[in-house]
């Protein structure tokens, strides 16, 4: 009798684990300047080629090609390759910190600045950023006081969380940026319900939020794309596909049989993927989604093909799940570097000035890290006032509260 078939259980292989030689070519890439630009009226069905292919704009001669080339001012480009080359900097800075035992975790956006640098600079003030937790580039762009970010990390007594918050756990309202989570993929329904929100009121802000890839296997993911589509919220939902989770490779959140963009459509929403260490690239896309949605176009979904060429976090040893160096190998390069040579090509940039440039901020990220350990430091004071844990919970402090407080106050005499 012939053999009956069987199911089988498939499980996601990473395509080159420590030992090996790094192995891209299951990613689906395309040449600068081959996908066309439709209109922000298209229909999220036609979509699918965008959601399938890949926008970049910048080729390997560090030239801008093709329809989606925004057509910036070098004065534009240059202000991108500093909040770039900032983000960067102060990244180095903390990770070093976070070794010498004065900070006590740290997660740097390494490979990755263009996907919040770019962003953020297409967008208007007035729109609301719901981040995770490696979009530092979001608060160089709109103006955050570095010493603000490094006091959060120092839980001092100037800590903008009031020391509840792990490090990197930002938030900004004066600038448009709601906290960040340690609870992955919230902040997608949340972005979703804050779109709304401005629609009902009839202004033209819109939303926008990133996840990682791994984090879009969420529940939340789900919901977020639901309401987002039927509600026709103006939201643009940035998946980071960085390749890697906090260990694991980027199939075993689905990414292995098709891209995270095409999930897009099948929701009734446009997705669009996108080369994310093309900083012209990522700021075309992001402007196309924003007049979309603020024409009543609704939700995007963009995908951000990057890579996380440093480890997770602190408490992270990448060299366990992957080649060595990998990231020396990526495809698509490094999003500084790439800016950097376009705009040299253009005669707008020379080596000599970014070294220049380079060395200014690593003063100014002395200078703010010197500043913020005057409010205090992970091992000395001032400390926060413990009273702290009492409020911002409840409008009027419950008794129970009320009476552990006053036994706390008269412990410290």
């Amino acid at each position: 009798m012939p053999s009956r078939l069987r199911s089988r259980l498939h499980v996601p292989k990473p395509p080159a684990r420590p030992g090996n030689k790094s192995d891209f070519s299951y990613l689906k890439l395309q040449p600068a300047g081959a996908q066309p630009k439709p209109d922000v009226r298209i229909s999220a069905q036609a979509t699918l080629p965008l959601a399938t292919g890949l926008v970049r704009v910048l080729d390997d001669n560090h030239s801008a090609v093709g329809a989606w080339d925004p057509h910036l001012e070098p004065e534009v480009l240059q202000a991108g390759l500093r909040h770039m080359l900032l983000t960067r900097v102060f990244d180095e800075r903390m990770q070093r910190t976070q070794r010498q035992g004065r900070i006590s975790f740290y997660m740097r956006s390494y490979g990755e600045e263009a996907v919040s640098v770019a962003q953020a600079m297409a967008l208007r003030p007035g729109d609301m950023l719901f981040p995770s937790y490696r979009n530092q580039g979001l608060y160089m762009v709109r103006g955050r006081p570095l010493v603000e970010l490094m006091c959060q990390l120092l839980s001092n007594t100037r800590d903008m969380c009031k020391g509840r918050q792990l490090p990197v756990m930002y938030h900004w309202r004066q600038g448009n940026i709601f906290s960040i989570s340690g609870n992955l993929t919230t902040q997608f329904p949340q972005a979703v319900g804050w779109a709304m929100a401005a629609a009902i009121k009839g202004e033209d802000h819109v939303a926008s939020t990133w996840i990682g890839e791994g984090s879009s296997a969420e529940g939340d993911f789900h919901a977020g794309m639901v309401f987002a589509e039927v509600y026709q919220a103006p939201v643009l939902l940035n998946i980071v596909n960085n390749q890697w989770a906090i260990s694991t490779f980027q199939g075993f959140a689905g990414g292995e049989k098709s891209t995270f963009a095409a999930r897009g459509p099948g929701y009734g929403v446009p997705g669009i993927r996108v080369d994310g260490n093309d900083f012209l690239a990522v700021y075309a896309v992001t402007q196309w989604a924003a007049d979309r949605a603020r024409k009543g176009g609704g939700p995007t979904l963009i995908e951000h093909v990057t890579y996380r060429a440093a480890a997770h976090s602190t408490s992270d040893d990448p060299s366990r799940y992957r080649p060595k160096d990998e990231y020396l190998s990526w495809p698509l390069g490094d999003p500084v570097d790439r800016l950097k040579e376009h705009l040299i090509a253009q005669g707008a940039w020379t080596e000599e000035r970014h070294a220049a440039l380079t060395k200014e901020l690593e003063d100014e990220v002395g200078a703010s890290w010197k500043a913020a350990t005057q409010y205090g430091t992970l091992n000395e004071g001032p400390r926060l006032d413990p009273d702290l844990m009492f409020e911002d919970v409840f409008k009027d402090m419950p008794a129970h509260l009320a009476r552990q407080r006053d036994q706390l106050r008269a412990e410290r005499g």
